[in-house]
């Protein structure tokens, strides 16, 4: 709703997860906004549309359960977040915070069933 995240929003309904992010949670998400997935190289947005099952595992990869406030992120340098994909998320806290290699712009933006924090780059699980 916020209109910055058409892409996610595309992608969270191809993917068939939006009903997923509408349950009772609580989750975190970590949210590309449509600038992020801009900066994605040429065609790979529509390739990962395109296939299921890996836009399911990139955007989980963005998702980890609770609700993980910013001071709790703070709190979390050098640590490893377990997103629902299954893959660990690493926190850096050097530099203002990062998860993985995306930087977080806003944090603690307050939803019923979870938070989210905006970052600046999609992050794809290794």
């Amino acid at each position: 709703g916020a209109g910055t995240f058409k892409t996610l929003a595309t992608a969270l309904g191809a993917a068939n997860l939006i009903d997923t992010l509408k349950g009772k949670g609580p989750f975190t998400v970590f949210a590309p906004t449509d600038e992020a997935f801009a900066k994605l190289p040429a065609g790979t947005l529509e390739a990962v549309l395109a296939d299921k099952a890996k836009l399911a595992a990139i955007l989980t990869y963005h998702v980890v359960a609770g609700k993980v406030m910013a001071a709790d992120v703070v709190g979390m340098h050098g640590k490893v977040a377990t997103t629902v994909q299954g893959s660990g998320l690493h926190i850096d806290t050097t530099h203002g915070v990062k998860v993985g290699t995306a930087t977080v712009t806003k944090t603690d933006i307050v939803c019923s069933n979870g938070v989210i924090h905006i970052i600046d780059s999609v992050l794809i699980p290794s």
